[in-house]
């Protein structure tokens, strides 16, 4: 049976539309809806690991939880991983293809549709309601021409598409109407109306703006949404959104972490809870910053393009910074790529990051990695060796590390050793993420540091709760009877649907 479906498209990126589809997934879910998160293309380093092996990206991941399911490798078919300067990596339903450059992709594109869409029909058949939502701008003509993730994908499907815009920045009126103007007839006959996000201070002093675009592009305002302070609680979709996230009030005795922001920077929603945890005041170092002194703990998160971001590091200054900051009795902590980098050695027999090779590391674990073509793609559940407390998260990496540190694991996974840590148990190293969610592993970790400051945040709780403000603040905000009638529409089977909605 044909479900109703609504894509979510914008005006350009980092709108909102993620939040949106977020809100409105849980918002409909809650109503006694069925409902699947749907993105046929997506550009983000920060991505999740799905329970059958796959891997999509993370905003998809917190859309499925707001819809009360776990992700599938089909809400989000089409994932590309950029890699430095050496293009993307391309996964298709959950796999990883290989790395192609910007025109090879554009060659690559016909033969992905067919995979979207049998993507969007496993939703379609287990859903009420598709949540679409589109990637960069409804209005690329520049990237018009075989086109998966906008207009493309809404006219194979004949999904309905509502514009969202960003007040926030400027220039929405000229944002929305231009878009119009860039847009076919047949292209604009598919947009039933337009959101306007991210509105500080009174809303109904847009009415006449409301109006003006109303009138200009024949499409009906569906409502103003006012900035929603919480959303800097919800995963971010790249490392754009870590710097929109204030330190935590380290207030009471907290603890400095500061974390250095290479250019490949991936899986960035690792520093999420410590970016929410009050006990904390997270520095994110720019290059051409130093790491800052007083700092407690230095974080090193994962990397796309290992070898490079270690280059970097050094050009940066910030391994001399590294060694003060040791020498000061401070602690480290890397992540998956940042694991790597704290080792002997990185080795890429295969070219897999650039030429065949290998590059000294830092020397601070007493590790050697080598890059491998197979990627390891694995929920995890364990336990932290010093404290014995419960850690949950996933392995993503390309390559097998191994050494004398080894035998001082930091992690014990499935009854084995995993991850490493030094002979002064200063320097730690795991290739887990997402550790940090775990409160309890949390605590224990920040307090082998000597320090707690009020360490009482729920991370879970915290997201499930910012969720459901979420719908609430789009439930008061949009016209949400109009949103489902326009979902509706693509439907062949009579109104029951509605009439389950707003029951």
């Amino acid at each position: 049976m044909t479900a109703m479906a609504l894509m979510i498209q914008g005006t350009a990126s980092h709108v909102g539309k993620s939040t949106l589809v977020t809100g409105l997934a849980r918002l409909f879910t809650r109503c006694g809806l069925v409902v699947r998160p749907f993105k046929p293309q997506n550009m983000s380093n920060n991505a999740a690991v799905t329970p059958e092996g796959g891997e999509i990206g993370r905003a998809q991941a917190l859309q499925a939880r707001a819809c009360g399911v776990e992700p599938s490798v089909h809400m989000n078919p089409v994932l590309l991983k950029p890699e430095g300067g050496r293009g993307a990596q391309i996964i298709v339903q959950g796999e990883r293809r290989g790395t192609w450059q910007a025109g090879g992709y554009g060659d690559l594109k016909p033969s992905l549709l067919p995979k979207v869409l049998e993507s969007f029909a496993v939703l379609e058949a287990e859903a009420d309601l598709v949540l679409v939502e589109g990637a960069g701008s409804a209005a690329e003509i520049n990237l018009r021409a075989n086109d998966i993730a906008n207009m493309g994908f809404a006219e194979a499907e004949h999904v309905p598409v509502v514009l969202a815009a960003d007040i926030d920045r400027g220039g929405v009126i000229a944002n929305l109407v231009g878009t119009r103007q860039l847009l076919s007839d047949a292209e604009a006959a598919l947009v039933k109306g337009f959101i306007i996000n991210k509105f500080r201070g009174d809303a109904e002093l847009f009415g006449k703006g409301t109006v003006l675009i109303e009138q200009a592009t024949g499409w009906p305002g569906l409502g103003v949404v006012p900035w929603f302070e919480q959303a800097r609680l919800l995963p971010a979709e790249d490392v754009l959104g870590i710097e929109q996230k204030p330190p935590g009030d380290s207030a009471g005795g907290g603890i400095r972490v500061a974390v250095p922001l290479y250019p490949n920077i991936a899986n960035h929603d690792d520093l999420d809870p410590l970016a929410m945890e009050p006990a904390i005041d997270l520095v994110l170092v720019h290059p051409g910053d130093p790491l800052p002194g007083d700092a407690d703990l230095v974080v090193l998160p994962g990397s796309k393009a290992t070898i490079a971001d270690l280059a970097h590091f050094r050009d940066a200054g910030w391994d001399v910074d590294l060694a003060g900051h040791l020498r000061r009795g401070g602690r480290v902590i890397g992540l998956c790529g940042g694991f790597q980098m704290l080792g002997r050695v990185i080795r890429d027999p295969e070219g897999i990051e650039g030429p065949p090779g290998e590059v000294p590391g830092l020397g601070l674990l007493d590790i050697e990695t080598e890059l491998t073509v197979q990627k390891r793609l694995e929920r995890v559940r364990g336990k932290h060796r010093a404290s014995g407390a419960a850690v949950d998260g996933y392995e993503m990496h390309m390559g097998r590390t191994q050494s004398a540190d080894i035998q001082r694991s930091f992690l014990e996974v499935a009854g084995q050793a995993e991850g490493a840590v030094s002979a002064d148990g200063r320097v730690m190293g795991t290739y887990l993420h997402g550790l940090f969610a775990s409160d309890d592993f949390r605590r224990a970790f920040l307090l082998e540091g000597g320090k707690s400051g009020h360490q009482d945040l729920s991370y879970e709780a915290s997201i499930d709760a910012a969720i459901d403000a979420l719908a609430d603040h789009l439930e008061a905000a949009l016209d949400i009877d109009s949103l489902i009638a326009i979902a509706k529409a693509r439907q062949d089977a009579g109104g029951a649907a509605l009439a389950k909605v707003r029951a």
